[in-house]
């Protein structure tokens, strides 16, 4: 069979197979499309597949085809990224910064002490540690894993829950737009790289200047060009900061966060969201599953990823809880945020994604993550849906 043969059939099973669960299945609810895609890809890896039908893994997901596919994986997930970073809004935050900076600082930092703490207890065995990890590379890592929101992931739920445009939702997108900065800020601690110090910070220095000149650009062109420019500097910023050692990823947020969402358009921005989650997100998942391994055991895994569950979800649900009791919020409030703000999906897999690229964490620390972050994240609709039911006016309160 020819190449292109061998590509499309990838192609056909990676769209083919998660829908048809997702749609026949009727999983909208406990496990959106997105959830269901990330499944898929697990499903489709080496420790499902390649376990049960090794030959057709071999000559389906071969290294040709594979080169292929991670080309576009790569595109995709930058674009996703980069939105992400459009969508942060810092000066909604600054405007109201004692109760967006004590939320955020509490949901972020209870769960990022409880990952931590689940960490040590994992490196007490072997097979968790990467060969290129220091152990505080690894606690960090997984603590800051377990902290995470999936900003992108929390925009489609409340799409669906019909929060989005709320006061309540505008509250939760605060709340974890400043999450968010601090997680790409954490990786790029991780990934500091002493042998690279100076290219690193040559990089942060032209990154300032062109930043200053991107944005005097941005504002001068029609909305039209701004897209496709938008895109060249994206490039352009993975290409340098990958260059730099901080990761393409580091420079895909960062492309993003520096430029003005309102300058790309509300709407158009919310189609080009969904058509990379339409057209190319599912082949970066299907990457994901290829990563899969269940090498410690797969009981070991499933132990470690319950483990990190619960440190993930108890520590966002208690931190959001002190928050709302310090800022003496109207009861109900803190439970619907808190689980809002624990869906993890694709940023925190993004950011494993790095921790195993670069050899902090093993695949089997990885697999565990990710069962973690696919669990958290089909809890987050049958969670807040009830209390939305339950209490009309709970989607109208802002603060």
């Amino acid at each position: 069979m020819a190449p292109t043969e061998v590509f499309l059939l990838a192609i056909l099973i990676i769209f083919t197979g998660p829908y048809l669960v997702w749609r026949l299945g009727r999983t909208d609810y406990w496990a959106p499309l997105v959830v269901v895609q990330i499944v898929g890809g697990i499903l489709l890896g080496p420790g499902i597949l390649g376990a049960l039908f090794p030959g057709y893994y071999a000559f389906v997901f071969g290294a040709p085809t594979l080169g292929a596919l991670n080309g576009i994986a790569w595109w995709s997930v930058m674009l996703f990224v980069w939105v992400a970073g459009l969508e942060l809004d810092v000066g909604e935050a600054w405007k109201r910064r004692r109760e967006t900076g004590v939320t955020a600082g509490l949901a972020l930092g209870v769960p990022l002490i409880a990952g931590s703490l689940a960490a040590l207890v994992m490196l007490r065995f072997p097979g968790w540690r990467g060969p290129e990890g220091a152990q505080w590379q690894v606690v960090l890592g997984i603590g800051m894993a377990c902290a995470v929101t999936a900003l992108p992931i929390l925009v489609l739920f409340m799409e669906k829950l019909a929060i989005l445009r709320a006061p309540l939702g505008q509250r939760v997108l605060r709340y974890a737009s400043l999450d968010d900065i601090a997680i790409w800020g954490v990786l790029a601690l991780i990934l500091l790289d002493w042998q690279r110090v100076g290219r690193q910070g040559g990089f942060l220095l032209g990154f300032a200047l062109a930043t200053w000149a991107i944005r005097r650009l941005l504002r001068a062109i029609p909305e039209n060009d701004r897209w496709y420019v938008g895109l060249i500097w994206l490039a352009a910023c993975g290409f340098t900061a990958d260059w730099a050692g901080l990761h393409f990823m580091v420079g895909a947020f960062l492309a993003g966060a520096v430029l003005d969402a309102r300058w790309f358009g509300e709407a158009r921005m919310d189609r080009f969201r969904q058509t990379i989650l339409l057209g190319v997100m599912p082949v970066y998942f299907l990457s994901t599953g290829l990563k899969t391994q269940w090498g410690v055991g797969g009981p070991a895994v499933f132990a470690a990823a319950a483990l990190l569950l619960v440190a993930s979800v108890g520590g966002k649900l208690l931190g959001v809880a002190v928050a709302g009791r310090v800022l003496r919020w109207p009861k109900g409030d803190a439970k619907a945020i808190g689980w809002l703000l624990q869906t993890k999906a694709l940023i925190m897999i993004i950011f494993v994604n790095i921790l195993l690229d670069k050899k902090i964490i093993t695949n089997e620390t990885f697999t565990a993550l990710l069962l973690m972050a696919v669990a958290s994240t089909m809890l987050t609709i049958p969670m807040v849906a009830p209390l939305l039911r339950r209490d009309p006016g709970l989607a109208k309160r802002g603060f």
